[in-house]
């Protein structure tokens, strides 16, 4: 699933390629993923351009020169393909023509994703009861949200109504840097550890949007280069594996990540 940075990628993407760009035309192959009419998107949309766009986690928002922003939730397999040719993409939810006669298309093979018209960012976000932008988090604001909080690490940072954008592959990774195991309870780790948790957090985030989620770029010590059962440990000699933790399949380095009793 894609989480924080891959949506920073894609909002690069579309800052890249549709803004200032007039709508003339929105067509809706599928309207599964749909959260307001047809009728409402058409009106949101056609005859205005998109000026900017913003990112909460998992979130993607186009600001438009109208009253309302489009936001993308990607599900499992969501993406953007924006082209020139006429030959609609397969599995297309959502396609926007524009007056140069360019297009994009939302494509969701696995139509898990979700539309949505919003007022703006901070609405939604109120609306959807969700935390802040990880990456927008100070550490103070992170140690609140730790302190608060009871049961597992892993639960803790996977959570979207504390921390917006992480999710499995990257909590994995933040968690394997900070060699803490992630069945950990967070009220068990000392301040030192949720501090370095902090830090990790955002180099981790920050190196995946720079290495615009390319796994087999990430730095040769990042587990998720090789985030497979039985796979070498990057950084020692054991070998990783894969538990449940919250219904997730979790991986981790047993040997660099001691469970605590």
């Amino acid at each position: 699933m894609p989480e924080l940075p891959e949506i920073a990628n894609f909002k690069s993407f579309l800052e890249e390629t549709v803004l200032d760009k007039e709508v003339v035309e929105v067509e809706f192959p599928d309207t599964k993923l749909l959260q307001a009419s047809t009728t409402d998107f058409k009106k949101a949309l056609v005859n205005k351009k998109f000026t900017g766009s913003q990112q909460l986690g998992k979130y993607l928002f186009l600001k438009t020169n109208g009253k309302k922003s489009l936001v993308f939730h990607f599900g499992m397999t969501g993406k953007f393909e924006y082209y020139q040719h006429n030959e609609t993409p397969k599995h297309t939810h959502l396609l926007i023509t524009f007056k140069d006669s360019s297009h994009l298309a939302f494509v969701c093979v696995r139509k898990l994703g979700k539309i949505y018209l919003a007022d703006g960012l901070e609405e939604f976000q109120e609306e959807q009861e969700l935390g802040n932008h990880a990456l927008d988090l100070s550490k103070k604001e992170f140690l609140e949200i730790l302190q608060q909080k009871k049961g597992g690490i892993k639960s803790a940072l996977t959570d979207q109504h504390l921390i917006s954008g992480i999710g499995n592959v990257y909590a994995d990774e933040i968690l394997f840097q900070t060699r803490i195991h992630p069945k950990t309870k967070v009220e068990k780790l000392s301040e030192k550890e949720k501090e370095k948790l902090f830090e990790e957090m955002n180099e981790v985030l920050n190196t995946a949007i720079k290495k615009e989620g390319e796994r087999s770029e990430f730095p040769k010590d990042y587990l998720s280069r090789s985030r497979k059962e039985g796979a070498d440990c990057p950084k020692c000699s054991g070998k990783i594996e894969m538990i449940k933790v919250s219904g997730r399949s979790t991986y981790f380095c047993p040997d660099c990540q001691k469970e605590r009793s």
